[in-house]
């Protein structure tokens, strides 16, 4: 996180980007919470870069903005990759002078009313217009701002649904998950949409091992896993395809003589846990992806 006095105090982040006059009514989504799930945030970093975010070193936030920092000196993330939390189009890249305390700064529009903001880049990577997707380096961390104050480098990162300032600032939701406010490390799982970040064991928790598979096309692959420690079974169902896209999917496990258990729905990486007590009973499990399904007959009685 940043230095402790790092930031000047009374350090006024943009009161008037992005403001419009009160005539000008915000979206109102039917389900905000639905839409940002929908849209899957990720952390703003790398694939498997973890990073400390912090909503409350700064005098300067006015509700849910966090800075987020991973070195333990001032200047270790200085020139770091900093990377599109969604896909979007770019609607701001530009140095934003003695307007406010941003400085370089790039503004994602995601749809629906909503945009993310990276502020104090040292260096910007894509111009207003441009179309980004997911994991796109878009800039890297920096200490920019508006003459005479003076930082420590850092990504300054918000989600913003609407134009009222700033009550248009909403949490930040990565992987599914509100971020932990005030601070928390997390491990970005914004991988460029190539490969899952997720194992089956990691869906499922510790004491699973995978004792049968079933791929799903190129669409994904449905796992059965089982636990020995407490004879639970457990089925998740991975997407290969349409990698932090929000798309149906299905994982279910049925013990024989108990009603199936079944978790579907439209997700980014995976479906499951779908777990039950199956020790000594035989079990039916299955799972989709796309428009491809497994369906097992009643197996793995022991």
């Amino acid at each position: 996180m940043k230095l402790s006095g790092a930031m000047v105090a009374g350090l006024a982040l943009l009161f008037s980007l992005g403001t419009t006059s009160a005539a000008a009514a915000d979206p109102e989504p039917e389900s905000p919470q639905a839409q940002i799930l929908a849209t899957n945030f990720q952390l703003p970093f790398p694939c498997g870069q973890s990073w400390t975010g912090n909503s409350s070193a700064s005098s300067a936030h006015q509700s849910w903005e966090i800075d987020f920092n991973r070195g333990s000196t001032a200047g270790a993330d200085l020139g770091d990759p900093v990377v599109a939390a969604a896909s979007g189009t770019v609607a701001i890249s530009a140095h934003q002078g003695s307007t406010n305390g941003f400085g370089n700064l790039v503004k994602i529009d995601h749809g629906g009313g909503w945009a993310t903001y990276y502020a104090h880049l040292n260096v910007r990577s894509v111009s207003a217009g441009q179309a980004v997707s997911q994991g796109q380096q878009i800039g890297t961390v920096g200490n920019t701002s508006k003459p005479g104050n003076n930082i420590s480098p850092h990504l300054h990162y918000e989600v913003r649904l609407g134009t009222s300032y700033p009550s248009n600032i909403q949490k930040a939701v990565f992987n599914g998950v509100t971020f932990g406010y005030p601070q928390q490390t997390l491990t970005s799982r914004n991988c460029g949409g190539s490969t899952n970040p997720y194992t089956p064991q990691e869906v499922c928790g510790s004491g699973y091992s995978v004792i049968d598979s079933a791929v799903l096309g190129s669409d994904g692959t449905v796992y059965l896993l089982y636990n020995s420690g407490n004879g639970n079974n457990c089925v998740a169902t991975l997407k290969s395809r349409s990698l932090g896209t929000a798309t149906a999917t299905s994982a279910y496990l049925e013990v024989q003589g108990s009603t199936r258990k079944t978790d579907s729905g439209n997700y980014g990486y995976y479906a499951g846990p779908v777990i039950a007590s199956a020790a000594g009973t035989c079990v039916r499990w299955g799972g989709k992806a796309g428009a491809s399904a497994y369906d097992s007959p009643f197996e793995h009685c022991d």
